[in-house]
């Protein structure tokens, strides 16, 4: 295993000696990161958090307790992956093939979930691949994910669907008319322009 010297491991955890960890990363008791897996610094890997094989997750991630993050999944900096939230990689799932024959790596095609920077999943919530969620958007506990998410776009329900727009404080952000809104937080503006949310 590549990691730095101030990767702290916790000895029930299970980290493959061909997974990379960055250093200042923590991972806890009974998380398991599988070979060819790439982990940023300074991340925070929960108790019984599972990190498929050649998953990436940027710098100063999150995955709460019994997140599972399957591959090909790739995590942007700064994500936040909820207690119980599955990123999903299995388009059509099956247990077996047509003709009744146990199923094997071979017999189906990874697709991944993409998660774009200081995006946050909530808890218990599912995306199921393959779908994309945009920088800083806010997928609430429990919504299943089954659209890309735009930027900055908070939704909720099952399937998910957007109710509104959030800044990267992850507070809902108050329109003041003409397609702005503004975070009542940090004070920053954004401009919608066609469903799409910037900075302004």
């Amino acid at each position: 295993m590549t990691h730095a010297p101030t990767v702290r491991i916790a000895p029930s955890a299970d980290v493959d000696e061909r997974a990379s960890v960055g250093a200042g990363t923590s991972v806890w008791h009974l998380a398991q990161i599988r070979e060819d897996a790439e982990v940023g610094e300074n991340c925070n890997i929960g108790r019984g958090a599972y990190v498929g094989p050649g998953v990436r997750l940027g710098s100063n991630v999150k995955l709460q307790n019994y997140a599972l993050v399957y591959e090909p999944a790739q995590l942007g900096d700064g994500v936040f992956i909820g207690p119980a939230a599955v990123l999903t990689n299995d388009e059509y799932p099956r247990a077996v093939t047509p003709d009744g024959r146990l199923k094997s790596g071979a017999d189906w095609h990874a697709v991944g979930v993409l998660v774009g920077e200081g995006a946050a999943i909530g808890a218990r919530a599912v995306c199921v691949a393959p779908v994309r969620v945009g920088r800083w958007a806010l997928v609430a506990a429990g919504a299943v994910v089954t659209k890309d998410v735009p930027d900055y776009a908070l939704v909720v329900g099952v399937p998910a669907r957007r109710v509104g727009w959030v800044g990267r404080a992850g507070v809902p952000l108050e329109a003041t008319g003409e397609g702005r809104f503004r975070c009542p937080t940090t004070g920053a503006e954004y401009v919608d322009t066609d469903g799409q949310l910037a900075e302004a």
